[in-house]
């Protein structure tokens, strides 16, 4: 058996467990691919979280009209616009990395990686 330390210890009943672990991730050492763009590459995830944050803006709006149908739709709303986001932008990458829209280029491209 391992003596390793469970999630509720750190804090009160494991509060702060996530700041822990934030901690722990902030601190650990990164890793970049040698022929990466760097700043595509440390970018790319904050985009990501951008564009899906981007649809929950709309959620408070549907609160404040208190009808059962417009926070109802608001809600799917929110998750499809930002699903939509983060597909589209991941296409699109992989449009201006290898130049084109036909999948055998693309996978062609990969191959060289």
């Amino acid at each position: 058996m391992q003596r390793r330390l469970g999630p509720n210890v750190v804090g009160y009943y494991g509060l702060l467990q996530a700041f822990a672990d934030a901690l722990k991730l902030i601190l650990k050492e990164y890793v970049s691919p040698t022929q990466a763009n760097l700043v595509l590459f440390f970018l790319g995830p904050v985009i990501t979280l951008i564009f899906s944050l981007l649809g929950y803006a709309v959620v408070p709006y549907a609160v404040s009209s208190l009808a059962t149908y417009g926070i109802l739709l608001a809600g799917s709303t929110a998750q499809l616009i930002s699903y939509e986001l983060i597909l589209s932008s991941a296409i699109l990458l992989v449009v201006l990395l290898t130049g084109s829209l036909n999948l055998t280029v693309t996978i062609e491209a990969q191959r060289a990686v």
